[in-house]
């Protein structure tokens, strides 16, 4: 029998919607018989449709049979697939899997009998590419493009009538209270049943509450990672196709974003606070009102609630149904990553990232008063409400603030030097320091993210942020209320007293008991309880109506968190925290003034102010491993680095030309390290002006203008070190723009290059060749010029022998050799503390900086004494901060610290247990091509194909931002920014480094390329 033209769904009559039961063999004869296509059929997975790829003969797809479920008229499926159509027209940027139609325009569309009644099946355009479908991470890129599509569809759609709409479906929002009171019993674990009845109750109570204001119109509904197609080929993965139509109908605007990011939930890494770039993403294309904006969470928990109710009850009822059965888990995650934090959190969140939070918005009665929305603040800080229910009464009685001593343990307080957040003690050691100077009290700030308590590696944030103020008192203390009001708990160790819209909580050792009891009214200035000298006492405020906060809040959520409370300081008589500059416009001003060719590492960067060893720290409390900074080789913050430079401060710094013993004996010093004839130094201030001064001395030197140099290389940023600098990635057209004067010769690299392997021995004759040439011609090379240990290509060693070769060739036509040994020298290698002693080559000059200073700006050029008085030839030589006292003592502080530290040592030994873990992993992820190095100079080179090497340069950028989500800060480098550099500060240890290639290995993984 046929169905009704007319007749549409309402999941509330039907006892079930269990998969038509089709046959491959089956569809095969539907597409043949009824709509024109002869394939063989796989079946695809459905909720509650059958849907099979159609393959031609050779392989291709064709399209995709549909066959939807019985329940559903062909009123409902022609709404479908004008929705499509209208989509299609609207976004032509977009794939949409819209119904093939006939030579006449008709749809392929027919109705066919089923073992479960009379069906409509169609042909519906294939998509390439793949879904989203699967538990890999979702990278923020990829985050933001489902939310733009999810607006665009919105968009489309917004205007869009078809009497097919009229539909009553369970992914319908606004009847999630009713599907999940109909389904929530098919919930066999009562902890789980009971969690998803109230995480309803609530969610919905709150969304009731907005209902009139939400604006609906016709929706996809189902813009799921199931439902959203990958752009064929792109890496990382951005969707770019709609499939699935089968749930459009009217309902809610909002929802189809709601529907959209309760996806994401499941996927590997993936929390509540991953999903905002799609919020941003959406409500830039379709923007959100106040009203959207609040119901947004709310409704990403009831579809996760009706996701969890639904997935059992279909389970129940078809169980042969493998696509729903396979789902139950991942949609009970969604459901605990929904409800993982409260609801108010939440939507603040979602306001905070619509700009919506201080927009007034209307209630669901048109005659009840407007109810404003709490403000999210730019900065992350609420101060105590003031008016009606300021405070009458400051809560320590006769504690006066000057007598309260602040404790700062934020990224900015000197407590916080020489690595003492690391310490276990150090609060309690502060605290005691204080009270012993005097301090009638010592309180924390509210709001200003702690360091102590920051663990220095960890695979996510930890919770920083304080949502009230601790205290500790130096002498005995009444406990007052501030304001009348009712206690609403009163305990051995706590006391809660609410007073106008807020709740003051006070916890205290239990020990003590309060002089109040629950339920009492007290008037302002009533005793609470009294404390004794000693005591440790927490304060908080938050809002009457709002969640208990813990006492302290991740980052991420902090914003939320704070928006529900209140500082504590008026209460003692100090100054509300005034809070900090936000971070947008941190990098705005940055914009303003830095020339923006000095970029900046990652999108959306954290504020690093503070370092310690091979750690960095945000203003957040998080601390990064640092595996890129070989600007550091000692550690960031070395005290003797800190405590020379301070104490040659207090005595002198000026400029080389006066005399004074420090630059003698730092050069002295330097000389020492190199083989004869090496024996004179030239001091500067950075990498590129050592190399700038190397080539003029080469050149003064043999009187020959021209100059060979290896592609790939970086070498500085001054006019010379520039010419001789090919790397594509610090200057697309360097090969085009280099002066005339500078002679390229062929990447000695022997994983990519043009001779790989054993043949990399070939290198150097054709190098060789290219110099005799060069001098056949009547321009031979006054300086060959290369890095000893190829860094920029990600630390490749050169094939053996291949610098001997050429410096012999360079020599044997004037020339002079030139060793840039910026990034490697100075014991990065582990085994050899100059890059030219693994190729057991001397050069004529050398170059170096970067590690000399620990962070202070030095460089040096070292040279023989013949060479260097060549220079007068081309006039005077001067360095104002190159060789000041400043300088010259933290040179000599680097080299001790380096001999004392056993810094090469340490990198030999850390450096040979990290390469050999991360070769390792290139068994368990094929994506990893090569591991270059030695000691803790390493580059992890990343390919798409181990036979073609195709660079995985987008994956590359992709691993950076995971790795940085994990608490590793790690960076691309190479002409295809396919490997990552390694080139953390010498004193890293075996922790970190396991810590490391932990994180590599985790992150591989949730992108999907493991095996």
């Amino acid at each position: 029998m046929l169905p009704d033209e007319h007749r549409t769904i309402d999941f509330f009559t039907e006892d079930a919607l269990p998969v038509p039961r089709v046959a491959p063999a089956e569809a095969e004869l539907i597409a043949a018989e009824h709509l024109g296509v002869t394939a063989r059929a796989q079946s695809l997975g459905s909720q509650q449709d059958a849907n099979f790829l159609l393959h031609t003969g050779d392989g291709t797809p064709a399209a995709v049979l549909k066959i939807a479920n019985p329940a559903f008229g062909p009123v409902e499926i022609e709404a479908q697939d004008a929705a499509a159509d209208l989509i299609a027209s609207a976004c032509p940027e977009l794939r949409i899997a819209t119904v093939l139609r006939r030579p006449d325009g008709s749809p392929r569309r027919t109705t066919v009998d089923t073992g479960s009644g009379p069906a409509v099946a169609r042909l519906l355009r294939h998509l390439a590419g793949g879904t989203l479908s699967g538990p890999r991470h979702l990278s923020p890129g990829t985050v933001a493009a489902m939310g733009t599509i999810a607006g665009k569809v919105s968009t489309a759609l917004r205007d869009f009538r078809h009497p097919g709409l009229d539909r009553v479906l369970q992914w319908d929002p606004r009847h999630a209270d009713r599907v999940v009171a109909r389904l929530a019993g098919h919930i066999d674990e009562p902890d789980r049943r009971t969690a998803v009845r109230t995480a309803t109750a609530e969610a919905w109570a709150h969304v009731h509450e907005l209902a009139a204001a939400l604006p609906s119109q016709a929706v996809h509904l189902d813009l799921t990672d199931d439902n959203l197609v990958r752009s064929p080929g792109s890496r990382p993965p951005m969707p770019d196709g709609v499939i699935d139509f089968g749930d459009v109908t009217t309902s809610w605007a909002v929802g189809e974003l709601a529907v959209s990011l309760s996806s994401m939930l499941h996927h590997d890494g993936i929390e509540p606070h991953h999903v905002l770039p799609a919020v941003r993403a959406f409500h830039a294309v379709r923007p959100l009102s106040p009203e959207e904006a609040e119901a947004v969470w709310p409704l990403v928990v009831l579809r996760a609630a009706v996701l969890v109710a639904s997935g059992r009850h279909q389970a129940a009822v078809d169980g042969d149904n493998a696509y729903a059965t396979a789902a139950l888990d991942h949609e009970w995650r969604i459901f605990e990553q929904a409800t993982s934090l409260p609801l108010p959190v939440m939507i603040r969140l979602v306001q905070d990232a619509t700009g919506t939070a201080a927009v007034p918005a209307r209630t669901a009665s048109a005659d009840t008063p407007v109810r404003p929305l709490r403000r999210v603040a730019d900065t992350p800080v609420r101060p105590l409400q003031r008016g009606a229910h300021a405070p009458l009464r400051p809560l320590l009685r006769d504690l006066a603030a000057a007598d309260i001593t602040l404790l700062d343990l934020s990224t900015d307080a000197d407590s916080m030097d020489q690595g003492a957040w690391t310490d276990a003690g150090t609060e309690a050691r502060l605290v005691a320091s204080a009270l012993a100077d005097g301090a009638a009290a010592v309180a924390t700030r509210y709001a200003r993210a702690r360091l102590t308590g920051t663990p220095a590696l960890s695979a996510v944030s930890t919770a920083t942020v304080p949502t009230g103020t601790d205290l500790w008192l130096g002498r005995d203390v009444v406990v007052q209320a501030p304001a009348a009001g009712k206690v609403l708990a009163a305990a051995p160790g706590h006391v809660e007293l609410a007073y106008g819209a807020q709740v003051l909580s006070l916890s205290f050792p239990r020990t003590v008991r309060p002089v109040v009891a629950t339920g009492a009214t007290v008037r302002a200035g009533e005793d609470l309880t009294h404390l004794t000298s000693g005591a440790a006492v927490h304060v908080a405020l938050r809002d009457a109506d709002g969640p208990a906060a813990p006492r302290l809040v991740r980052p991420e959520y902090a914003a939320g968190w704070l928006a529900l409370t209140a500082d504590p300081a008026p209460l003692l008589g100090l100054p509300a925290e005034s809070g900090r500059t936000p971070e947008t416009d941190l990098l705005d001003r940055r914009a303003a003034a830095f020339a923006t060719v000095q970029g900046h590492y990652y999108a959306d960067p954290p504020r690093i102010e503070r370092g310690w060893r091979h750690h960095l720290l945000s203003t957040d409390g998080r601390s990064y491993l640092d595996i890129v900074n070989n600007v550091t080789p000692l550690g960031h913050a070395h005290p003797r680095v800190e405590q020379a430079v301070s104490r040659q401060l207090r005595r002198l710094n000026t400029n080389s030309r006066f005399h004074y013993a420090s630059v003698v004996e730092f050069t002295e010093r330097l000389a020492a390290l190199l083989p004869d004839p090496l024996d004179t130094v030239f001091l500067v201030n950075s990498g590129s002006e050592a190399v700038d001064l190397g080539l003029r001395l080469a050149i003064g030197a043999s009187g020959l203008h021209d100059v060979v140099a290896l592609r790939e290389a970086y070498h500085g940023w001054t006019y010379a070190s520039d010419a001789v600098s090919t790397s594509l990635q610090d200057n697309p057209n360097a090969l085009a723009t280099r002066p005339s004067w500078v002679h390229t010769v062929d990447s000695p690299n022997s994983y990519r290059g043009r001779r790989r392997g054993p043949d990399a021995v070939r290198y150097a004759p054709e190098a060789v060749a290219v110099i005799d040439e060069l001098a056949a011609a009547g321009s031979p090379a006054g300086a060959f010029i290369g890095e000893t240990f190829y860094g920029n290509a990600g630390g490749v060693a050169l094939p053996d022998g291949y610098l001997a070769q050429v410096y012999a060739a360079v020599r044997r036509h004037g020339g002079l050799a030139v060793a840039d040994e910026v990034q490697v020298g100075y014991g990065r290698l582990g085994h050899w503390f100059w890059g030219f002693e693994q190729q057991q080559a001397v050069p004529d000059i050398v170059c170096v900086a970067k590690a000399m200073g620990n962070g202070h700006p030095l460089g040096a050029v070292i040279t023989s004494k013949e060479v260097a008085d060549r220079y007068r030839d081309q006039g005077y030589f001067f360095s104002s901060t190159g060789g000041s006292p400043v300088s010259s003592v933290v040179g000599l502080t680097v080299l001790d610290t380096l001999r004392d530290e056993d810094l090469q040592g340490n990198a030999a030994r850390v450096g040979g247990h990290l390469k050999g873990r991360l070769e390792a992993l290139a068994d368990r992820h094929g994506i990893i091509g090569a591991v270059h190095g030695s000691g803790l100079y390493l580059g992890l080179e990343l390919v798409r194909d181990r036979a073609d090497l195709e660079p995985a340069t987008e994956e590359t950028a992709e691993l950076c931002d995971r790795m940085l989500d994990l608490g590793v800060i790690v960076q691309p480098t190479g002409d295809h920014l396919n490997i990552l550099k390694i080139k953390p500060p010498l004193c890293i240890d075996t922790t970190a480094a396991d810590f490391f290639a932990d994180m590599l290995d985790l992150a591989l993984t949730q992108l999907g390329h493991a095996g």
